[in-house]
């Protein structure tokens, strides 16, 4: 019997220093893979941000945070759209010579996709957070007035496509991060390795 107890007690010896084993294996894997994630000082930096489009209702402005700073990701309508056509006249660069976006976003609409508008929502004033004006404040900004940004710090107004209107103080358009679509529904914000 006491042969027994000795296998016993030897092999619940081996069991117990296979288990401790394999804890401390995990507990230095753990923090290991841990550390291939990027930090949130990483992603304040500049690490690309994914985000989900496909909820974004026609006419709806969603923000996502992208190196401490808001991005604006719009979803515009047909109506929209056609006013961006109408404001040529209106704003101060029209055609986007300014280089305050991408090569593949500098057209008429700002954009890779006509639909959707992203820009960072930070005037080029003094660096306020321009506010969405709808279509229907036109008591408000103008009787010409079809929709766009308004920074409140100092009257700034910007279009559809965030081009800054002609006597406002903000020097240049609005900016267009470097994105990219990696699916209908999903966009990346600060990488765009195909450049478009």
């Amino acid at each position: 019997m006491s042969e027994k107890k000795i296998d016993s007690t030897r092999r619940n010896l081996i069991v117990a220093t296979a288990a401790l084993s394999g804890a401390a294996g995990a507990a230095v894997a753990v923090p290991f893979a841990w550390s291939w994630w990027p930090s949130e000082r990483a992603k304040a930096a500049g690490a690309p941000v994914e985000t989900n489009i496909s909820n974004i209702a026609p006419g709806e402005l969603a923000v996502v945070e992208w190196r401490g700073k808001p991005v604006w990701i719009m979803r515009r309508t047909k109506e929209m759209l056609e006013a961006i056509k109408k404001a040529d006249d209106k704003v101060t660069d029209p055609k986007s010579d300014e280089l305050l976006q991408p090569a593949y976003a500098k057209n008429e609409n700002r954009s890779i996709k006509p639909e959707y508008l992203v820009l960072i929502g930070i005037c080029t004033h003094l660096g306020c957070s321009p506010q969405q004006r709808t279509a229907e404040a036109k008591g408000e900004m103008g009787a010409d007035w079809a929709g766009g940004f308004l920074c409140p710090c100092h009257g700034s107004k910007f279009d559809l496509a965030g081009r800054v209107y002609k006597g406002a103080p903000a020097p240049v358009n609005l900016e267009v991060p470097p994105h990219m679509y990696l699916s209908d529904g999903t966009i990346v914000i600060g990488e765009d390795k195909k450049g478009a």
